[in-house]
């Protein structure tokens, strides 16, 4: 569904990157804390905060849901930590096979 309303974009907007959220809430909204975290440092740097009411927030799910199926029916699957794929296969540990006992 296309945005039925028309935004602006300052040409001065800084894109960031974030690679971590916290996410929390109340009653009455959700608040996403966006931060970085980069290899050799203990603490997130949060970059940005937002809070949405919980149907906007919903909202946000379902859009983010949909874009991310598109993106995928376009770039292939996103992998996920933890998912095998094929440095897993190739470098995991093999166990050698069980010996039978001795019958010496």
């Amino acid at each position: 569904m296309a945005n039925p309303f028309p935004m602006d974009i300052p040409p001065d907007l800084e894109p960031l990157y974030t690679n971590l959220v916290r996410i929390s809430h109340s009653p009455a909204e959700l608040s996403f804390d966006f931060a970085r975290l980069l290899p050799g440092e203990n603490r997130a740097q949060v970059r940005s905060r937002l809070i949405m009411s919980p149907v906007g927030a919903k909202l946000f799910l379902r859009a983010l849901s949909e874009n991310l199926a598109r993106y995928e029916a376009t770039f292939g699957e996103i992998p996920m930590p933890g998912d095998p794929g094929l440095a897993e296969e190739f470098f995991r540990q093999v166990k050698p096979p069980d010996r039978p006992p001795s019958t010496d």
